[in-house]
């Protein structure tokens, strides 16, 4: 569940790096915190979505061994704690297009 979230920054990290190929301008203060922000963005909405997915699946697992009605329950939470990091990658998304061009 949680490999998705790596993807995620992945898909950033492409965004970034080819915002600094760009020869023609200067990289300004304005696009160097902007790819911070985009960042740290997905970064830490990616921390939580890991650290939710663990505690759930942890938690999930020990109730499915003593009631295995919990697991159609156990995989929708999972899927809203890896919302999370969608959540994170659509704001770096947004964050990384107020960049002018």
């Amino acid at each position: 569940m949680s490999g998705i979230i790596a993807v995620y920054g992945l898909v950033i990290a492409v965004l970034i790096a080819g915002d600094l190929g760009l020869k023609e301008k200067s990289y300004s203060l304005f696009s160097g915190i902007v790819h911070l922000a985009a960042g740290l963005s997905v970064g830490l909405t990616g921390l939580a979505a890991g650290y939710a997915i663990g505690l759930v699946g942890n938690a999930g697992s020990r109730a499915f061994l003593q009631q295995p009605k919990v697991f159609v329950g156990q995989v929708l939470i999972l899927i809203f704690a890896e919302v999370l990091g969608l959540y994170g990658l659509i704001v770096a998304l947004i964050l990384n297009t107020k960049i002018s061009r």
